[in-house]
């Protein structure tokens, strides 16, 4: 909503149509166009029907923030069903290589070429909550994967950051407002912020010039249990 009230024209890409009408349907006047494109981010074929609308609807991509995330059941790692296992892979690592991939093509092609991509890290990315080994080897991951578009993209003025989030109040950290499992085995309520200010953090990326760059920025709640966690 941020990116559209700013003025950028915004494709949401998503599995659920509906979810992503609600969303279209909040635009501020005056922002950016909404363009709804259905795709989920595991399948490819679908992945690059949703970039290639998206490029033939506003004749560029110059932002790409790749958001989409899933976990697993927190069980003990030999506990741990491989279908599961590969499941988050699929959704937390796969699906952004592939969305990268795709922005990556569009960029290099368009004139003048480059672009920036922001990835949704989580601190996860930096230090694990228990039972999360899945979830916290995805995000991990995501790291390396922002690295390397960062070093392989300079040629193409292609830009790539990451945004770690500690406790948005979401649907997705709800289970933090009533307690969740704490590294020494005690259950905790943890703080929580207002989602808008990761909004905040993503916009003042995304309206940075290629010649510059965040490349690592964790916005989190300040009172959560992430410095000193364990």
């Amino acid at each position: 909503m941020k990116l559209q009230a700013a003025g950028y024209d915004v494709a949401l890409l998503g599995r659920r149509v509906s979810e992503l009408e609600k969303t279209a349907a909040q635009a501020t006047a005056g922002g950016g166009q909404f363009l709804i494109v259905p795709a989920d981010v595991t399948d490819e074929a679908a992945l690059k029907t949703a970039f290639d609308k998206t490029r033939a609807e506003f004749g560029r991509l110059d932002v790409l923030f790749n958001n989409a995330g899933t976990f697993a059941q927190g069980v003990p790692l030999d506990e741990l069903k491989l279908d599961d296992w590969r499941r988050v892979v699929d959704v937390n690592l796969t699906g952004p290589f592939l969305c990268a991939r795709e922005a990556i093509r569009i960029m290099k092609a368009q004139e003048p070429k480059g672009g920036r991509i922001i990835n949704n890290g989580s601190i996860s990315a930096q230090v694990p909550r228990p039972l999360s080994a899945p979830y916290t080897a995805t995000k991990h991951a995501i790291t390396g994967l922002t690295k390397s578009i960062s070093l392989d993209g300079r040629a193409d003025n292609i830009a790539c950051s990451q945004i770690d989030i500690g406790n948005a109040a979401t649907d997705f950290t709800a289970k933090m407002a009533s307690g969740i499992l704490q590294a020494d085995g005690t259950t905790k309520v943890e703080a929580r912020m207002d989602v808008s200010h990761v909004a905040d953090a993503l916009l003042y990326i995304a309206n940075l010039p290629l010649d510059a760059n965040v490349q690592f920025m964790t916005v989190m709640a300040t009172k959560m249990p992430f410095i000193g966690r364990g």
